[in-house]
Order: structure tokens, then sequence, then C-alpha cells
């Protein structure tokens, strides 16, 4: 009798899936067949798959260096795994991975989107073009930047973003570039030097370079910078757990990350959508990302409400300590923060369908069909040519929704403007 694995690899035979040594591999009784294209399909020896949301789409190949296991992730077109672990995630058209990789819940790779081997990804968002090397964690971070696979952004070998601090909290997701402009496909890209790394919340804008070997804690979201090493301190200090020194950029920080989140899902919903109509896969890669922009978002609230909850503690722990020498505008900064979180979560609840700008968005959009209909290309292709003045009312567009949000949280926190 033939068992259930047998039969569903024997059915991705049948589809026209190449499986070179077909009883070497896994399927999940619980995966769709018919969500596996069999066109230009290649599942190379020793790989898994599972999950009933897995997708793949056709030219998509797996384990060319070593077993791939997939779980619940969408890959569209020409996307490469070359070994490692996936789960959760999507993958867009061309995007890849090298060997050795950790794709963990929550990331986006869109097109072209790539890294080298032994990459360590979670709640990632990655968009068009950009490049990681070797030896890479970048776990709770958006990047953006640079208009080509020969002009993207890269983070350079054996670099890390630090997203877990002595405290225990995680409110420290980084946004390099931005959303407004990385989606148009036509700013100068970033580099984070290789042997390095950013101490999460950071802001980073366009056309800056972190030279190699640096460590990076501050912010330059203005851009435009060769960066070195940020003002760290040359003595030793006595730690105190659960004592925060500042908030007040960590919050912000986070609030601009979580607007910049909004926005990008109103790009999927408004502008990628038109992308994702020819046939049933390519609406299922794009629910799975509109589902990991979902989970990020939820994922960022959450982390941002853990650190407000510890104020109670650090604003006892930080008196006990100081005394009269307490700074009173931090205790006041964490005092807001503290009553006023459930406040703004409710904002951040309440504008995740904030479409911005009603005349802009009209605008960019009639605009954009336009282009749609003149010249029938791909995603890619279209975004890139369009013209400034329509990528201006675009960006426009965007950062009403990004402005309306921290415009909203701030009303909450007067001492942090």
């Amino acid at each position: 009798m033939e068992s259930n694995n047998n039969s569903l690899v024997n059915a991705l035979l049948e589809k026209g899936v190449k499986i070179p040594n077909p009883y070497s591999i896994e399927v999940g009784k619980e995966v769709n067949i018919d969500q596996i294209s069999g066109k230009d399909v290649v599942i190379h020896t020793g790989c898994k798959i599972f999950g009933k949301e897995t997708v793949i789409m056709s030219g998509v190949k797996l384990g060319a260096r070593s077993p791939v296991t997939i779980k619940d992730c969408q890959l569209g077109r020409n996307v490469e795994l070359k070994g490692g672990y996936f789960e959760y995630s999507t993958f867009l058209d061309s995007a890849n991975m090298g060997d050795g990789a950790e794709i963990r819940k929550g990331c986006l790779l869109e097109e072209k989107a790539n890294g080298a081997h032994t990459v360590g990804l979670k709640q990632t968002i990655l968009l068009p073009f950009v490049t990681l090397g070797s030896i890479v964690n970048f776990c709770d971070a958006l990047m953006a930047g640079g208009t080509s696979r020969k002009n993207h952004s890269e983070v350079g070998s054996s670099y890390i973003h630090f997203n877990y601090t002595p405290n225990q909290d995680k409110a420290t997701a980084s946004l390099i570039g931005d959303v407004p402009h990385g989606v148009m496909l036509n700013q100068p890209p970033i580099f984070l030097g290789g042997q390095g790394g950013i101490v999460g919340p950071s802001r980073i804008g366009f056309n800056t370079v972190i030279a190699a070997g640096v460590i990076y804690r501050g912010d330059c979201p203005e851009g435009n910078k060769l960066l070195f090493n940020e003002g760290t301190p040359n003595e030793d200090k006595d730690f105190y757990p659960g004592i925060y020194w500042s908030v007040k950029r960590r919050v912000l920080n986070s609030i601009e990350y979580i607007a910049n989140i909004v926005a990008l899902r109103q790009w999927y919903i408004n502008v990628r959508s038109k992308f994702y109509q020819q046939d049933g896969l390519e609406h299922l890669l794009y629910e799975g990302a509109l589902d990991k922009l979902e989970i990020v978002f939820n994922e960022r609230v959450k982390r941002f409400n853990q650190l407000a909850t510890k104020m109670e503690e650090s604003i006892e722990k930080y008196e006990s300590i100081k005394g009269k020498k307490a700074s009173k505008n931090l205790l006041l900064e964490k005092r807001e923060l503290l009553e006023n979180y459930e406040n703004i979560e409710k904002v951040f609840r309440d504008t995740y369908s904030s479409s911005g700008d009603k005349e802009k968005k009209k605008e960019f959009l009639k605009a954009l069909d336009n282009n749609i209909k003149e010249n029938k290309s791909n995603y890619l292709q279209i975004i890139k040519n369009l013209d400034e003045n329509t990528r201006n009312v675009g960006i426009s567009w965007l950062s009403s929704i990004i402005e309306k949000i921290k415009d909203s949280a701030i009303r909450y926190l007067p001492s942090f403007t």
C-alpha cells in the first residue's frame, strides 16, 4: 500500500516538479498540492515541505546546496532557497537565500532581495534588491534603498542587528531607509559595513555608509553620511537591572517604525494588489505578504506595550538610586508612557487601516493606472518608470499616513516633543 508521503510526492512528479531523488523528500499531509506549481520547480534531495499555507510558484528551486525545510511559506516565481530552515515567511519573485539560512516567522523579502550563506532573520522586511552578506543576524528590521541588483543596499558579512536589551525587552526594531521613499525604487543605497552592527532601535537614512567594524548606537535619518563609532562610553559603570536611563528615543523610534509598517500595508492594498490578479497562486502570494505585515505590526505593538509596562519598576528603582538628583523630565516621560500606552495602542489599532491623504492617494493611483495601461509591464518596471511628479505625490500620500499616526500617538506624550 502506497504511503501518504509517497502519494504526495508522486502527485508532484505528475505535475512536472523535478525531484532528482523522489523518495528522499518529505511532504506533510496537510500540504495542498494545488498550491504548488509544476512548471520548472526543482526540489533537491532531503527537502521537507510542510504547512497548509505553503505556496510554491513556477521556477522555484529548493535545496541546491543542502536540504531545505519550508513550513507555511509563500514562494514567488524563481525564488531560490539553497539550504536551511524557512517558516511563516513570504518571498516575492526572484528573492533568494544561500545555504545555512534560518528564516523565522514574519519575514517578507520583496523582489530580488537576497542573502548569502548563514543568514538569520525574524520579523525582517527587505524591500527589492536589498542584499545580505554571509553570517548575518538581522532580526526586527526593515531595510530599503537601491535601484537594481547592481545598485543595491547591502549588509556586510558578519553583521548583527542587536534587538534584545539587557533589560530584556525588544522594542528595538530599526528602520534602515523608510517606506514612502523606499517603495519608489529610486533612492541611493545604504551600506552597512561588515564585522559591525546596529543597536536597535535605530533610524538610518538613504545614502548612508556605516564603516566596517563599527557598532553604531545612534540615528541618522537624514542620511548622506559616512558614520563611525557613535559615542561609546569609555569607562565602566554600575549596572542596575530594570532601570532605563532614557526612553524618549526608544519610544519615538518605535512609533516611527509601526507607522511605516502601516504605510507599507496601504501600499500593498492599493498598489501591489494591482499586480496580483492573474491566477490563484499570485493571489495567495499577495495574501501571504499582507499576513506578514500584520504579524510584524502586532509584534511591534506587543513589544511597545511590554516596554511601557516596565516603566513602573524603572521609576521606582531610578528614584531609589538617584534620590533628589533624579531627572524630573525623565520621570515625567516614564510616567506618561506608563499611563498612556493603552491609549497609544488604541491609536495604532484605529489607524491600522488609515489610507492617508485622500486627494494625494487618488492622484497617485490614477497616474499609476495610466502607466499600467500604457506599459503593461511588471511591478518593478512600472514603479521605476514613474515620473518625478507622480513619485512625489506617492511619497506625500504615504508620508501622510505616517504623520497622522505619529501625531495622534504623541498627543499622549507631551513631554516627548
